[in-house]
């Protein structure tokens, strides 16, 4: 169990070291993949949206897809709110996203089954924030329409990622035990971005 935890700390901590700057990756990348790497490496964007996936599995049923696809289109909104920049400040959005690491990690680490209202209001806020910073972020220098597209296609990706995650871990034993460690580190994180310390 320790090397779980050993193992997912060490890959969490290389996210932030890939971490590139926004305008950088378009350079790079071109607009769509500048946008689909945003979610990506964004180490707290990362998390959530795995977290979004695993909470998904958790909840088993329909609510394995209706979840992820309601934090894609609160996403887009959000993004949309965000390219128009309608004044929310950047320490409150920094919170909120946070929030979602910690939120969600703590859903994970509790092994329960949340009512699946109460995930569906929580996505709603959270999608919501993480649309709005990739959409205040988007470069001068990208396509708006590409750049969203991508990261809109890199957050359901990595929903899908959590879920097959929660989904494999069903399967063994100790499957139960791992996530909620998966769960704590990742709360453990969240309050280190609240903290300031990443």
């Amino acid at each position: 169990m320790a090397t779980v935890a050993v193992l997912a700390t060490g890959l969490f901590a290389a996210f932030t070291g890939i971490a590139l700057a926004h305008e950088n990756q378009v350079i790079r990348f071109g607009s769509f993949l500048g946008g689909f790497t945003h979610p990506v490496l964004g180490l707290d964007h990362f998390l959530a949206m795995v977290s979004v996936g695993i909470v998904s599995s958790m909840l088993g049923g329909r609510a394995i897809w209706t979840v992820p696809s309601l934090f894609v289109v609160m996403m887009a909104i959000g993004g949309a709110f965000g390219r128009a920049d309608i004044g929310l400040g950047e320490t409150a959005i920094e919170t909120g996203i946070a929030v979602s690491v910690i939120a969600l990690g703590l859903a994970i680490a509790a092994d329960r089954k949340l009512p699946v209202r109460v995930v569906m209001g929580a996505v709603v806020f959270f999608g919501f924030f993480h649309g709005y910073a990739h959409g205040v972020e988007i470069p001068n220098i990208a396509r708006p329409a590409l750049y969203a597209g991508g990261f809109l296609l890199g957050t359901a990706l990595i929903h899908l990622l959590g879920v097959l995650v929660g989904e494999m871990t069903k399967r063994y034993g100790r499957g139960r035990v791992a996530l909620r460690v998966i769960g704590a580190v990742f709360v453990v994180i969240g309050v280190l971005f609240i903290a300031g310390v990443m």
